[in-house]
């Protein structure tokens, strides 16, 4: 049956319908199909691959550059979720221009479906203009990474009487501007719970509570390969450094005691070379006779290179 892809509206009907949106980050081809194939319904390249890929303290290193690379190579891999690209710290904070040709960016050579900006009211102006140049945006307010320094740290955000109603204030001014979304991250379960019902358009939580129209966690998260402490609000669904460390150090072990690769695992001369060889004189240099030869089934692409290889051999008596 053809696959139907999962777009804005799916979203919003899934709101309406009271089904819970599924969402995963995705930095790479192989957990981009992985992820699709699970049935998620949104994936999003984020510019948390600055620390779970590439190394960096912070996700406000991350350039256009890596971002529209990782989106690419996400993009190749999903056949069914609704494709959003975070734009990284600086893509869209010098001017509108700046702003509008990024976001273009996005969607026209990465192919995603949907970028992500970070920010509250004072963003709404920027959702609005990318709206109406065609391009969908997911919101994302309460604990918001890229501004890191002005927070003083990654804190729970909405605490007091005073942020809880600018919380109000920004996602329906988000919402009016044209998100199609919004990513509530850090904040308490009861103020993520009050904004889900005053918004028309789906909420995502990440530390938002159970509340939220859907949920999204990093990827790197879910198999404890960010190799440090997890926050609070994180399930670990498996151990993959465990998983992957002891096969490398079975690898490891099956090189240097020499019982890999084994003969099953090596490709052989056909009996015909062999026996070819032996009529020259020349031995194999492993301990074997032209008769103790597996006759292996040979490729096309291994015959020619058998060929070439017989052709080298000088002619003897």
């Amino acid at each position: 049956m053809p696959v139907r892809p999962v777009t804005a509206q799916t979203l919003l009907e899934m709101k309406h319908a009271g089904r819970a949106i599924t969402a995963l980050t995705a930095y790479d081809y192989p957990t981009a199909r992985l992820v699709d194939q699970a049935g998620i319904d949104v994936i999003l390249v984020g510019d948390s691959v600055g620390m779970t890929v590439l190394g960096y303290e912070s996700t406000l290193p991350v350039t256009m550059d890596e971002m529209l690379h990782h989106t690419r190579a996400v993009a190749r891999g999903v056949k069914r979720a609704f494709l959003v690209a975070d734009m990284p710290f600086g893509s869209y904070h010098a001017g509108l221009g700046d702003a509008l040709r990024n976001a273009t960016r996005f969607i026209k050579e990465s192919g995603a479906h949907a970028v992500k900006i970070e920010g509250g009211e004072r963003r709404a102006d920027l959702v609005r203009r990318m709206t109406d140049a065609e391009i969908s945006v997911v919101a994302h307010i309460g604990l918001t990474p890229q501004s890191i320094h002005r927070m003083s740290g990654y804190h729970v955000q909405g605490r007091s009487v005073e942020t809880i109603e600018s919380l109000y204030a920004d996602a329906l001014a988000l919402q009016d501007a044209g998100a199609v979304a919004i990513v509530l991250e850090g904040i308490p379960r009861e103020v993520a719970a009050e904004v889900t019902a005053r918004c028309a358009i789906p909420t995502i939580g990440i530390g938002a509570g159970p509340d939220c129209d859907g949920q999204i966690l990093v990827f790197h998260d879910l198999f404890n390969l960010t190799f440090s402490s997890s926050a609070k609000f994180v399930r670990q669904y498996a151990d993959a450094a465990a998983f992957f460390g002891g096969a490398l150090e079975r690898y490891r072990t099956d090189v240097t005691t020499h019982n890999f690769p084994a003969d099953a695992e090596s490709y052989h001369l056909s009996r015909e070379v062999g026996v070819q060889l032996e009529s020259l004189g020349h031995q194999p240099t492993v301990h074997a006779r032209a008769g103790d030869f597996v006759q292996s089934e040979v490729h096309d692409g291994d015959k020619d290179l058998l060929e070439e290889f017989a052709k080298l051999v000088p002619a003897g008596d």
